[in-house]
């Protein structure tokens, strides 16, 4: 009976919502592990690109760029993510990057523009850019998350608070916000670079603080970019590029989590939150036609836009509320990607490695050609394949775990419902609570007193 179920059963069932539907199908999708092979490949990002005692990146293989500064996000997002995959299980190799995220703060993230600290932390990283910004905060805020540091919150909300939404423009035919691309004449703006990681940072601010504020704002950013940037068919913009796909889609999986809104409209979110990132995986506006991403370009800029995409299109596969066949679907497309990239690598020069910009064929040219772009791509795909299937692998056996504690007689595939005391179901989980008897409950692993 679900009454003998232990405590600590009860509370990881309840953690780990959606593993009866989900965990299993997910798990079948792992054919080969990327741990051992991530590992690998950060370490040869970082030889080959990193000015390791300033934590920050060269534009290409030993050559600096002053201005490189957008690119530096996402560089450093690839060592963010490889700190928490190893953070409570190799803490040396933790500490080393923990030190590398240090020392880009202390760098300003390259940034060419920015002034010193007289107007707090968040005066280092001020751009004329204002999409360069977006993306510096959006790393800001993942490194606190990660690290638990304090200044790197404190910094990221300054950005946005001082530098980023005051530059923010009404419009009233759709009632939403837009943001100019830069500060220089007209201001370029808007386009979908801009506004899709402020809606993102916006939603994630109101995440951390409850300031009803950053959610008024982050609707409102999306609400300008939905009416009048994004197509119907799922395109962010024209033409559809991975990194806005990717950013616009994690923007609205974040706002399904945190809206006040009506139930249609938080369904909407996850709903278009799906289609903008699997468009990047099967369109063949974006992909070579069998789901492999296609060559973007190979501009510092343009090469990097994978790794922007790579790690929001994780977090949807991780997210148990959005559902397991669309989360099976972005999965496979990944280990796909992984697999093909993962065999076109050469290694006979390890730690010097390089990406192609082409993930299905092997770097040829000459060092000096090789980009930083492509290979935070590259490495990208690697370290957030290996952080997916991680937790992937670590939540089934959780799901293991706690199946070995439930009876025979309860249903496992339903017992996130509604059951009596007793424990009799009396609701599947999609049914609901409504006009149920007043009286003491098991609601998803957890007793409740319905009035």
């Amino acid at each position: 009976m679900i009454k003998n179920l232990t405590i600590s059963a009860l509370l990881l069932f309840s953690a780990t919502t959606g593993l009866a539907q989900g965990e299993s199908t997910l798990y079948k999708t792992i054919k080969e592990n990327y741990e051992n092979k991530a590992d690998s490949m950060v370490n040869a990002f970082i030889e080959s690109f990193m000015i390791k005692n300033k934590g920050v990146f060269n534009d290409m293989y030993q050559k600096y760029a002053f201005n490189a500064y957008w690119t530096q996000a996402h560089a450093m997002d690839v060592i963010v993510y490889c700190y928490e995959r190893h953070k409570d299980d190799n803490k040396a190799l933790a500490n080393k990057y923990k030190n590398y995220m240090s020392l880009w703060y202390s760098n300003k993230a390259n940034n060419y523009a920015g002034a010193g600290t007289s107007d707090g932390t968040y005066k280092m990283f001020e751009n004329p850019f204002t999409d360069d910004m977006c993306w510096i905060t959006l790393t800001l805020l993942h490194m606190n998350e990660a690290t638990g540091t304090t200044k790197y919150y404190t910094a990221a909300r300054g950005i946005f608070d001082n530098y980023i939404i005051k530059r923010a423009k009404e419009d009233e035919e759709t009632g939403g916000l837009w943001l100019p691309w830069n500060t220089n004449g007209d201001g370029n703006g808007p386009n979908a670079c801009t506004q899709s990681p402020a809606t993102l940072i916006a939603a994630k601010l109101y995440q951390k603080t409850n300031l009803e504020k950053y959610l008024t704002y982050a609707k409102k950013l999306y609400a300008y970019t939905a009416k009048k940037i994004v197509k119907s068919d799922g395109r962010v913009e024209e033409p559809p590029l991975t990194y806005t796909q990717g950013t616009f889609g994690e923007a609205c999986r974040i706002l399904y989590h945190v809206t006040d809104e009506t139930p249609a409209i938080k369904n909407r979110y996850k709903t278009l939150a799906f289609q903008y990132i699997s468009y990047a995986f099967t369109s063949g506006r974006c992909t070579n036609g069998q789901n492999i991403l296609r060559h973007e370009g190979t501009s510092g800029d343009q090469s990097i836009f994978k790794a922007v995409l790579i790690p929001y299109a994780v977090n949807y596969v991780l997210d148990t509320e959005m559902p397991t066949s669309n989360r099976k679907a972005i999965a496979e497309y990944i280990q796909k990607n992984t697999k093909t990239l993962y065999a076109n690598l050469k290694w006979d020069r390890y730690p010097i490695v390089f990406c192609n910009f082409d993930w299905t064929k092997p770097w040829t040219g000459e060092d000096k050609d090789a980009s930083m772009g492509a290979m935070c791509s590259g490495t990208s795909l690697l370290e957030n394949t290996a952080r997916m299937q991680k937790a992937i692998i670590e939540s089934y056996q959780d799901y293991q775990d706690i199946i070995e504690d439930i009876p025979a007689n309860i249903d496992i595939a339903t017992t996130t419902g509604v059951y009596t005391i007793d424990g009799r179901l009396v609701r599947t989980p999609w049914q609901g609570t409504d006009n149920l008897p007043k009286g003491m409950y098991i609601i998803n692993g957890k007793k409740v007193f319905l009035k």
